[in-house]
């Protein structure tokens, strides 16, 4: 019953596959996109096969990219970014004036003929 003695190391070797690179630094890209934007000027771009949502805040166009195709298993061929402003509204049952969150919309084109189910 030997209390300290050296125990044999054995190396543990964490095998890396070799053909799947970690997209971004090894971060979860879920948080990027928040939800597709459904409205009637998107619903037209759409037909043209680009594509709405809102993004995080702090959201990249390489993070971007990298989300839509690890997500939505397409390539984007550009992605185009834009501030959306907080705007105040005013209760008209109180009068009070308020303020609604602003964000950040991304533009996502695709090749001709791809598309996204949303």
């Amino acid at each position: 019953m030997a209390l300290f003695s050296k125990k044999a190391e054995t190396k543990n070797e964490t095998a890396v596959k070799a053909g799947t690179p970690s997209v971004s630094g090894g971060h979860d890209l879920s948080h990027i996109l928040r939800h597709a934007r459904i409205t009637e000027k998107a619903s037209q771009h759409m037909e043209r096969s680009v594509y709405v949502f809102d993004v995080a805040d702090r959201a990249t166009k390489t993070e971007i990219r990298a989300a839509v195709r690890k997500l939505y298993s397409v390539i984007p061929a550009k992605v185009r970014i834009a501030s959306v402003p907080a705007k105040t509204k005013r209760n008209s049952r109180t009068g009070k004036t308020g303020s609604t969150k602003g964000g950040k919309k991304a533009y996502v084109y695709l090749k001709k003929g791809e598309t996204i189910n949303l």
